[in-house]
């Protein structure tokens, strides 16, 4: 499947079944595995053998899905998680202990911000936030002795700004340390992080990958490509003895699979975020469809974006498709295909304004969630980015009067119309 095509990769990718076997990924809804000794158990406990033996560190449903995602971003080893916020704290806890310290972009999602600025605080990891357009000189003076890793968002929600992935890399690599970026929102076919020089990729799979707002859900892809051995001094839950595992070095163990393995075997061992395979199997079918939605809500945005643009009760639209949109120019460089089909825009007449238009809309409903087939729309500063304040607001782009609205699938001009008669109350 590596040879494929983004969308055959799509449609095909994680699972082949042999001569006899279901057409369809089974949905393997066992906790645990049966084996005739306890030779074999105890080999698979060791990391000898590799197989299945408790669903809480691994499962072959989750495990076809995870790897159709990781075919889909030219990684070489991936991970489901059970919802998007746990494949962040998942991909930076890994190599981020008390007393480092992390690199983060300031416009990233309200709960990724939460959960670095806070909970990771309480955890005795200590995190510099940067405004996106940092130049690369003050970028430099942000890395700190105990700096383990920088992590952004490639279209920030819900502010859509574009990470400079190629400058926060390049940056990160110079400090010896791996770049984590969210690829949520163009998913791997609008924009392939690895290709910019990004080392591992995390998604919330919640939203365009799975599609139809069915299952929550997360998934981390590890490019391979970042040298542990390298930096052995920074890493050494990767490149010294794990004792928990009988003294196993995962660098030396499993080369370029060692990041996502000590994930497996330590945090899913004693965390337990892990989807399960019923989840695993919606996104899965989901997944079979995201060449085909990404394009139509693209092209639906892109037109409500231009309509928008023009109508007298919209103070200001965001969307990088715009040609006049301070976004423009990295999204033609990152995003060529395409960005997402979420849109910032304005009301005119403020926050009060704002709420009278989504009361008054009538196909696109008001939910928390963003980024499936059906239109929705939210006022982030009272919802998901509630618990920053107006500061924090700000430096995330986040505005009082900022209305997101995920455009769907439906015909744009039935989004169109009711966008329209909810603009005229």
């Amino acid at each position: 499947m590596e040879n494929y095509h983004i969308n055959t990769i799509c449609v095909q990718g994680g699972y082949e079944p042999k001569n006899g076997e279901p057409r369809v990924l089974p949905i393997v809804q066992s906790t645990t595995y049966k084996y005739e000794s306890s030779k074999q158990m105890g080999d698979l406990f060791d990391l000898k053998e590799s197989g299945y033996f408790y669903t809480r560190l691994a499962n072959p449903t989750n495990d076809a899905v995870a790897d159709k995602i990781c075919k889909l971003e030219g990684g070489v080893a991936a991970i489901l998680t059970s919802s998007g916020q746990a494949a962040n704290f998942y991909a930076i806890f890994n190599i981020a202990d008390a007393g480092d310290h992390v690199i983060a972009s300031s416009a990233i999602y309200g709960g990724t911000y939460n959960l670095i600025a806070n909970t990771m605080k309480n955890m005795g990891i200590e995190a510099t936030f940067v405004d996106p357009d940092i130049s690369e000189e003050e970028l430099e003076s942000k890395f700190k002795p105990n700096t383990k890793l920088v992590f952004g968002e490639v279209i920030s929600n819900p502010s859509l700004q574009i990470l400079d992935i190629e400058k926060f890399a390049k940056a990160a690599h110079k400090h010896g340390v791996p770049l984590i970026v969210d690829n949520t929102f163009p998913t791997p076919v609008f924009c392939r992080p690895f290709t910019w020089g990004a080392d591992i990729v995390t998604h919330s799979t919640t939203k365009y990958m799975n599609g139809t707002a069915n299952a929550v859900g997360g998934a981390i892809v590890d490019s391979g490509n970042f040298d542990w051995t390298k930096y052995s001094e920074k890493f050494p839950g990767l490149t010294s003895p794990d004792e928990t595992y009988h003294g196993t070095v995962y660098s030396k163990s499993f080369g370029k699979a060692a990041y996502i393995v000590k994930m497996t075997t330590n945090l899913m061992r004693d965390l337990g975020s892990i989807p399960s395979p019923q989840n695993a199997f919606y996104l899965g079918v989901g997944l079979e469809t995201l060449h085909l939605r990404m394009e139509r809500h693209y092209e639906n945005a892109l037109a409500l974006a231009r309509h928008l643009k023009e109508h007298p009760k919209v103070s200001w639209v965001s969307f990088p498709g715009l040609e006049n949109d301070s976004q423009y120019a990295l999204a033609k460089k990152y995003l060529p295909k395409g960005s997402c089909g979420v849109i910032s825009f304005g009301i005119a007449g403020g926050r009060e304004a704002a709420v009278q238009f989504m009361d008054s809309l009538t196909l696109a409903a008001i939910v928390t969630h963003v980024a499936d087939t059906r239109t929705c729309v939210l006022h982030p500063a009272s919802t998901t980015h509630r618990q920053m304040n107006d500061e924090e607001l700000m430096a995330a782009g986040v505005s009082p009067d900022l209305i997101r609205m995920s455009v769907g699938i439906e015909d744009i001009r039935d989004i169109i119309a009711d966008v329209d008669q909810a603009l005229e109350k």
